[in-house]
């Protein structure tokens, strides 16, 4: 099952986010110090939280500015809600879903009591009395006639009786569970007077079944859905995993259970459980002697020691691995560490064995390596039972990471969410790649009066909120600029998406392969893009323009220092690729069909008709006159999601020739 949208309301410093969508395997919210992003992932917790997990608390969580709501009883905490989610049915959850609830939505919300509420969005419409009324009627006054009684004489005929179920209702009465069940006991009544023989009755009556107990699958598949919610686990930077650990005093507080939960024993206690032993267990391993014992005692005593050595030296290659993917993803370099767990006595050490072979506990190593190591063993630990149907929140993951750590992070965690949609926070920029801008929540608070924003675009009122985006993009630039022999530089950020999409869709079918040399440099307006190709050239760079063909992008083509820079087949139009009636043409223009198909489907902006009588206009300029909320971001945003899940095989036949003629212009323009 997975979350497809998210609202929380009256928690904290948050009194309304509105609804944000969340997007398949990673979504990262970024925003200022303050802004309420903990807040959000504490908020979404309460969804599904795993056992242990503190509950809503209206002292504690409901707003501090309204608690006087609260306790003079103005507002009843059994009526606030807090956070609703709404998810999505996935082949994998093996859940067989009805006729008519194809389409439908699982809404789940928790309120501020801690109770739980759930229904079903986009299924079949509720049932009204008008339309089964007549149906009813017919077959009462059908069995009737069968069994010779008048229904205006007789006070137990079946029309009578149908007659005092529905006195109060009205045509537009909906069937609700408690009325659905008078009907359905009323037809099992008359369904022992139906000649079987007679088909049009026979199918009157199953009709009239299916229709009133349409409640009753929904039931059902509530209780299906609500089986299935994912469990929502908060990891933040606190837990860690002690490099010595005794363990016979890891075992006594285990077993009085006095456990220090914020610092060290959580992370020690899932050391243990990755390792398949309980502390007691090794204990008394440690404590063991093989004196004075039998041939069979001496074999059982060492096939517990072999057993433990095994144990550990597995878990020790498996953590090794997975830390080395990040710390040192060049398998060759020096950096690379091995991690040892070792039992000695009644002590437990966690040691880093380095290139030279020499061995030094966990805590002598930066603060960023104890974290990775802290986090694979939690995760590990924990993955085959709270996490492996579960919904990841990360709270400032790879915080003490250096920053090219942190660059590296981010793919584990892009790994975690094909298989566990995950939620994180960052303030970095190095958590935030540069084609993962569609993936961005901005978070934001404007004022303690309004609370916590989930911005649904990148965009926000306070520029500190973008600052992680802003820098991820310029360090992405700076590091493309000078660095690669050929660049394309262009006017946009969603014709960077555009081309990225569209060309790793088109190589993957082998249609047309645009040079992976080529840096792909978004300016950000057409005069920018003279602004670059000159500093670039400069350096003795191949370097292609690409216009947009309205007038701003003609204007910049054909300046003069940019002719004398530029060979003519450097500088190159969207109107080159273009096979079109429209005039004034932009890179969306190179998707028209397939963008007017997505933005009715995903968007609900419906202008194919509009786009089919106007073939002359550009397409953002339909899209702009007719829908109100229109932004080339939003509509970007929608294609690249569209494009995860679909082949170029799915473009039209002339979008395809115009993309393949783009690459192969470029890629003669910078060979």
């Amino acid at each position: 099952m997975r979350l497809l949208m998210a609202r929380i309301q009256n928690y904290r410093s948050i009194v309304d986010t509105g609804w944000f969508s969340v997007e398949e395997n990673k979504l990262i919210l970024v925003g200022p110090n303050e802004a309420g992003k903990t807040a959000v992932l504490q908020a979404l917790q309460q969804l599904s939280p795993p056992e242990g997990v503190k509950k809503l608390d209206e002292l504690r969580d409901y707003p501090r500015s309204k608690y006087n709501d609260i306790s003079t009883n103005k507002v009843n905490s059994s009526n606030v809600t807090v956070v609703e989610g709404k998810f999505k049915i996935e082949e994998t959850d093996n859940i067989e879903i009805p006729s008519g609830f194809e389409n439908c939505l699982y809404v789940f919300e928790k309120r501020m009591n801690n109770k739980a509420y759930h229904h079903l969005e986009n299924g079949p419409s509720k049932i009204t009395y008008k339309e089964i009324s007549k149906d009813f009627k017919r077959l009462a006054i059908y069995v009737d006639k069968r069994t010779e009684v008048s229904p205006d004489e007789n006070e137990t005929s079946f029309a009578y009786k149908l007659s005092e179920i529905t006195s109060s209702w009205v045509d537009s009465t909906i069937i609700t569970e408690s009325k659905a069940q008078l009907l359905d006991t009323w037809l099992d009544v008359v369904f022992e007077h139906i000649d079987e023989s007679n088909v049009t009755e026979e199918e009157r009556f199953d009709k009239l079944k299916s229709k009133i107990n349409l409640y009753e699958i929904e039931k059902q598949l509530l209780r299906e859905f609500s089986s299935h919610m994912p469990t929502f686990v908060y990891f933040n930077n606190y837990a860690r995993v002690k490099p010595l650990i005794h363990l016979e005093q890891l075992a006594s507080r285990i077993e009085s259970n006095i456990l220090d939960d914020v610092y060290y024993d959580y992370g020690n206690v899932c050391l243990l459980k990755l390792l398949g032993f309980d502390a007691r267990e090794l204990s008394n391993l440690g404590k063991a002697t093989a004196t004075g014992v039998t041939q069979e005692e001496w074999q059982r005593y060492r096939d517990q020691l072999d057993k433990r050595q095994y144990q550990l030296n597995a878990a020790s290659v498996r953590l090794t691995r997975e830390i080395n993917k990040v710390w040192a993803p060049d398998e060759n370099r020096a950096e690379a560490s091995k991690l040892r767990i070792v039992a000695d006595g009644q002590y437990l050490k966690v040691v880093v064995e380095d290139e030279m072979g020499v061995e030094i506990e966990l805590d002598q190593r930066s603060e960023g390596y104890q974290w990775l190591v802290s986090f694979f063993v939690i995760f590990f630990a924990e993955a085959e039972e709270k996490y492996k149907n579960a919904i990841l929140l990360l709270d400032e993951p790879g915080l003490n990471l250096h920053a090219l750590k942190q660059a590296e992070f981010r793919k584990t965690i892009s790994r975690l969410g094909e298989s566990n949609q995950t939620i994180y926070t960052t303030h970095s920029p190095f958590m935030v790649g540069a084609n993962e801008l569609d993936i961005v929540r901005v978070v934001e608070m404007i004022s303690r009066e309004a609370g916590t924003k989930v911005n649904t675009t990148v965009t926000a009122s306070d520029s500190n909120a973008i600052l992680p985006l802003q820098e991820a993009l310029g360090y992405d630039l700076a590091q493309s600029l000078f660095t690669q022999q050929r660049n394309l530089v262009f006017e946009g950020l969603t014709d960077y998406w555009y081309i990225e999409a569209v060309s790793e869709m088109l190589r993957s079918e082998e249609m047309a392969n645009l040079n992976e040399k080529i840096a792909l440099i978004p300016a950000g307006t057409a005069s920018k893009v003279v602004f670059y190709a000159t500093i670039l050239k400069s350096h003795n760079l191949k370097v292609a323009a690409l216009f947009d063909s309205d007038p701003e992008g003609e204007q910049a083509a054909k300046q003069d220092n940019l002719l004398v820079l530029l060979k003519q087949t450097n500088i190159l139009q969207v109107k080159d690729f273009y096979q079109g009636n429209a005039k004034k043409v932009e890179v969306e223009d190179l998707l028209r069909d397939t963008l007017v198909s997505i933005a009715k489907s995903e968007l609900e902006w419906d202008v194919e008709d509009i786009a089919a009588s106007q073939v002359s206009r550009p397409i953002a300029d339909i899209f702009s006159s007719q829908i109100r909320e229109f932004s080339k971001y939003k509509l970007a945003k929608a294609f690249l999601r569209w494009a995860r899940s679909n082949s170029a095989n799915s473009l039209t036949q002339k979008e395809q020739e115009q993309w393949k003629l783009f690459i192969e212009k470029v890629n003669k323009a910078l060979k």
